[in-house]
């Protein structure tokens, strides 16, 4: 197998685990994006003055209080590959209202990639 149909198959699957992100994100429930993260994964950004910032479970936990992002508008914006490690800038609109720039790093862990850790900026 070459190099190209490996990193092809890569961004492939890195780009499935961001749709199952968003999926998540358009059904309102925390536990349909948790597979694609890291079981130690965590997240931060600013909401307001405040950082949001911890384990990933606090942003499955906010999203369970927010809902479903039904009209949600999102688009993968940059995916960086090196091997075993990945970086994906996501742009989000309509997130309940919200406009959030995403960005993950992910580790291909065991054979699957998994988000590591989540750091975002909410626009104004």
């Amino acid at each position: 197998m070459s190099n190209t149909s490996i990193h092809v198959s890569d961004y492939d699957s890195i780009s499935n685990v961001v749709q199952h992100y968003i999926d998540g994100a358009i059904s309102g429930r925390g536990d349909d994006m948790k597979p694609v993260f890291h079981e130690s994964a965590t997240i931060f950004g600013y909401i307001g003055d405040d950082l949001f910032a911890g384990p990933i479970q606090n942003l499955f936990d906010w999203h369970d209080g927010n809902g479903p992002a039904s009209e949600l508008q999102a688009r993968i914006a940059d995916i960086d590959l090196a091997d075993t490690v990945a970086t994906v800038r996501l742009e989000l609109d309509n997130w309940t209202g919200y406009r959030f720039t995403d960005l993950f790093t992910l580790l291909k862990h065991d054979g699957e990639w998994k988000i590591m850790n989540k750091v975002f900026h909410l626009h104004a």
